[in-house]
């Protein structure tokens, strides 16, 4: 069963510039994992600094081993440097979805 994630983190503004190269860096090597439907981040145009996630996985054990993936361990480690905070990230199943 497919699997949607929303949420979002905080980077301070001031380190904006150097956090974008390295999200960019692991959107792109996510959506390249087997599994993986959409994977997105995108800054809030009227918080500066907020940051909102966006994922659909096709199943628990895809999205398991995307957190197990080498680029997400070293995302881990590049974000705590960025002073990354708030971070509140929700999982749902989804059993199909629809336009709306």
């Amino acid at each position: 069963m497919p699997i949607a994630i929303v949420g979002q983190f905080r980077i301070p503004p001031e380190n904006l510039a150097a956090a974008r190269p390295l999200m960019i860096a692991v959107m792109e090597a996510s959506r390249a994992e087997a599994g993986c439907i959409e994977y997105n981040y995108a800054e809030d145009l009227l918080e500066p600094g907020l940051i909102r996630v966006s994922e659909v996985w096709e199943s628990r054990e895809h999205l398991a081993a995307h957190f197990k993936s080498a680029h997400m361990q070293r995302w881990i480690e590049e974000r705590a440097g960025l002073g990354l905070s708030g971070r509140q990230v929700t999982g749902f199943t989804a059993e199909r979805g629809e336009p709306l």
